[in-house]
């Protein structure tokens, strides 16, 4: 006999299969086998279908095609003896689903063996209809089986239960028919039938609201009977589980009461009692306790309840996380999160365990912790917490350390409360994961230390301290250089002294070591050494007796292989060796930078808002509260082509300021009309030896016109960092700055830029603002115009923190000078004046248009007006 025949028996093709020693042995027996069973089925004879269908469920499991042998399903469920139809279903559910089309031919069988006499028949129509039951099904086999709900036996009752769950989610709108049985079937004794009606009674709940209600009225209380009586009832053997009764049961009522609760206090008065007896009577000293429990706690959070009931689930939450079973303590954290919202002070007296939580060798218990730890920091506990951070850096993982230094810089940036707090922690971050540490972090360090003036020798000693003791880690280089080329005089001569701090003696050549060590280290990449040629330039100035020295340093970089460090090199070396009559003036200290202005450029984008929007403020680093003001990333829902402009809402144009000249003036002076591409470098164009520079616009306008960041070109990060010259000085730069450019020819005078008159117009007005566009042409030159925006207030009340900001489509080019004033007078009794340039490169066949958007203070909110401008005079 042919031992791979279709006479064979299952276990026989079983074990030849398994005999097979390759993957190609297995497929020439299983093709061997197909076919022969192909063969038989084209015989139609009845006696092997049964066997022929057991070997295709096989086939079928070892992942090879069966879809040949559907139709016997289909023959043996409609034959009229059980062994057959036990295995016409069994293939039923394992070789088809509901999106197969030969389902359908399979409904009229399935309603007679759900009507036929013997229950076990019943039974196995039931569990097939419970598996692939689809949309048409149910709609036609719902009758049946809710009249299977009441039947006499317990297991077709539990099936029916089973498939009714099934049928209400492929059809919420049979969802009413089966209101009344489930709840028939709350009352049952027998385990088996109680838990599927909980469960058919929870979908029910969610699914359809009239059906929430109806168990709200008339099943609450006998759900919490049964509960209760679950929760007392004496040893049973047959549904004991680690001296849990029934915990299965349990956690299905537990979820039924959630839903049932949720939303509803008097319903939630009601379970008060039985939900703090189940959490204080449940063991949980084994995993089926600790089951119940966590769900006694989650249908705890979920309820109307009292704020003692959730101190009572909070409290288990806090022993779940001394386990040692690794998923409870990640369920206990992620439950923890959520229970924040309702009592903080609850999850605040575990924060001790939560903190060790954080140090778990597990990552994903280290990370979740990590995240409840950022959501309990607060005013009052924000030393505490971050000095255990800290603390705990020093020791943590490689691959932890990035996620752990960005919380810490997070919560010391909303909670600080002062600046010399501020700076000591993120200096300890630095020193510990500096190269972690993302470029924005430490762009906003070097902003508050700007902003705090009295803090400067103490920080720049501090940073000085470190830099020699932690060199490998690249962003502090960064900041230390940074703050030596602006304060490296205080660090030499001890300004600032704090009282706590000890005094360091630091000479000049001390102080331009540190920034040597810094370019010439291997590992240093092009923006540390960028930054540190800036600094070497700017202390040249402040240490002039070792001048000869920075300059001999600031020589070897023309060889560098990098062109940003040649041009810089040859750029600053002209400075040094022919202009010092400007350097001093080139390289006083920054300017202060604005905070708000930096955290605007830092968040990203526009929140969407209604014309006009009154915003909360936002809470700022150190303490400080400031307007939230946004960046024009999404400016007034204009596509990514547009462009954007804005000017510095202090004012003050750092560029402006490096050179002292009007460079807002001098952009249409020079005929350099086109906005600047991504990644301008504004400083080298300024400063390319006999080359004209295009016009530059101020620094706020080129980082949003721009796609390149301080990230992306170091240069940029540099010419950020720059000096101002100081107003009394502006003749001499200027006059300097010519020199430097070589050649350029001087600016014609302002009254030759007036060009042929427009009429003006009233861009916009509202009930408290007025806006009128005036006109002008430069001459020869019709694609540019020129526009004066006066801003007239209408309002009794002052606006304060002015600022304009507009966008225009991508054929436009729009630079904004800054305004006369951040401050408009109340009720015409002043005006702010602000200057426009608009390039049109469609000039005479498209007109100019414009999205504005205007932000101010009204007593102490912010408030933001938004329009458009389309009634431009025509020639423009």
């Amino acid at each position: 006999m042919n031992p791979f025949s279709s006479g064979t028996r299952l276990r026989d093709m079983i074990r030849a299969i398994r005999a097979c020693k390759t993957a190609a042995e297995e497929r020439a027996v299983v093709r061997k086998e197909c076919a022969d069973i192909r063969a038989l089925i084209n015989e139609d004879d009845p006696h092997d279908r049964h066997r022929n269908l057991a070997k295709l469920m096989f086939i079928h499991m070892l992942g090879y095609p069966t879809h040949f042998g559907q139709m016997e399903c289909l023959k043996l469920i409609a034959s009229p003896g059980f062994p057959e139809k036990r295995i016409g279903y069994l293939g039923l559910m394992l070789l088809l689903d509901e999106r197969q089309e030969v389902l359908m031919l399979v409904t009229n069988s399935l309603k007679q063996d759900l009507n036929h006499s013997n229950q076990y028949v019943v039974g196995l129509a039931l569990c097939a209809l419970g598996n692939i039951c689809s949309a048409e099904m149910a709609r036609d086999l719902a009758p049946e089986v809710e009249r299977l709900i009441q039947f006499r036996d317990p297991n077709i009752r539990k099936k029916a239960a089973l498939c009714s769950t099934r049928i209400v989610r492929k059809v919420p709108d049979l969802a009413e028919n089966f209101v009344n049985a489930a709840a028939s079937l709350l009352k049952e004794k027998h385990h088996g039938v109680l838990i599927t009606g909980v469960q058919l009674c929870y979908e029910l709940c969610l699914i359809n609201d009239e059906a929430l209600e109806y168990f709200r009225k008339k099943c609450t209380e006998g759900v919490i009977k049964t509960l209760r009586d679950i929760t007392n009832s004496a040893y049973q053997p047959e549904y004991d589980v680690a001296g849990i009764t029934d915990p299965f049961l349990h956690i299905r009522l537990l979820r039924l009461l959630r839903v049932i609760g949720q939303g509803d206090a008097d319903a939630s008065d009601l379970m008060t009692d039985i939900l703090a007896q189940v959490a204080t009577k449940t063991e949980s000293n084994k995993n089926a306790g600790n089951a119940v429990l966590y769900e006694c706690v989650e249908t705890i959070m979920a309820i109307e309840d009292t704020s003692s009931l959730r101190v009572l689930a909070i409290n288990i939450l806090g022993r779940f996380l001394s386990n040692r079973d690794n998923n409870i303590r990640y369920v206990a954290l992620n439950m923890l999160m959520k229970a924040i919202t309702f009592d903080d002070q609850a999850v605040q007296r575990h924060r001790v365990t939560v903190l060790e939580c954080v140090k778990d060798p597990d990552a994903s218990i280290r990370k979740r912790a990590l995240e409840l730890v950022t959501l309990l920091v607060n005013e009052n506990n924000v030393t505490q917490l971050t000095k255990e951070l800290i603390d705990y850096l020093e020791i943590s993982d490689e691959d932890f350390k990035e996620d752990l230094s960005a919380k810490i810089c997070f919560i010391v940036e909303k909670f600080s409360p002062e600046k010399l707090w501020y700076i000591d922690q993120m200096l300890k971050v630095l020193c510990e994961a500096g190269k972690f540490v993302k470029d924005d972090v430490w762009h906003a360090l070097i902003v508050v230390i700007s902003n705090a003036s009295e803090l400067h020798g103490y920080t720049v000693r501090a940073l000085y301290r470190a830099v020699l003791t932690y060199s490998e880690q690249e962003t502090l280089v960064r900041v230390a250089v940074w703050c030596i080329g602006e304060y490296g005089d205080l660090l030499v001569n001890n300004v600032g002294m704090i009282g706590s701090e000890d005094p360091i003696t630091v000479t000049e050549s001390d102080a331009v070591d540190v920034i040597e060590d810094a370019i010439t280290r291997h590992n240093s990449d092009s923006t540390t050494k960028a930054m540190a040629l800036v600094a070497l330039l700017k202390l040249s100035s402040r240490f002039p007796s070792i001048s000869e020295r920075i300059k001999d340093i600031i020589v070897k970089q023309k060889g560098s292989l990098l062109l940003e460090m040649q041009q810089r090199a040859i750029e600053y070396n002209s400075i040094v060796d022919r202009h010092k009559n400007i350097r001093s003036s080139l390289v006083e200290r920054m300017p202060v930078l604005d905070e708000a202005t930096f955290n605007v450029r830092r968040a990203g984008s526009f929140p969407a808002s209604a014309s006009t929007v009154a915003k909360p403020s936002v809470s700022l680093p150190n303490g400080f509260e400031k307007p939230a003001v946004a960046p024009l990333l999404d400016l007034l829902d204009l596509d990514s082509d547009d462009i954007l402009a804005a000017p510095s809402s202090s004012g003050a144009d750092y560029l402006q300021d490096l050179l002292g000249v009007d460079l807002g003036s001098s952009s249409s002076q020079f005929g350099a009309t086109q906005a600047p591409k991504a990644g301008t470098d504004l400083l080298l164009d300024i400063l390319s030896i006999g080359t004209p520079s295009p016009a530059q616009n101020s620094i706020s306008s080129i980082d949003l016109l721009s796609t390149a960041d301080v990230n992306s070109n170091p240069s940029n990060a540099l010419d950020t960092l720059s000096s101002p010259v100081p107003p009394h000085t502006a003749t001499t730069a200027s006059t300097g700055m010519f020199d430097l450019l070589d050649g350029l020819s001087p600016s014609p005078s302002k009254e030759a830029t007036n060009g042929p008159a427009y009429p003006s117009i009233v861009a916009y007005e509202s009930s408290s603002l007025k806006i009128e566009f005036t006109f002008s042409k430069p001459p020869g030159n019709p694609q540019t115009t020129n526009v004066q925006a006066t801003f007239i207030n209408l309002s009794p009340n002052t606006f304060t923190d002015f600022i304009f900001q507009a966008a225009v489509p991508k054929f436009l080019q729009l630079h904004l000078d800054p305004a006369s004033s951040n401050t408009l007078p109340v009720s015409g009794n002043g005006a702010i004046t602000q200057n426009l340039s608009v390039t049109n490169s469609q000039h005479g066949k498209k007109s100019l248009v414009m999205r504005m958007r205007i932000g101010y203070k009204l007593n102490g909110k912010d408030v933001l007006e938004e329009g458009q401008v389309s009634n431009f005079p025509c020639g423009l």
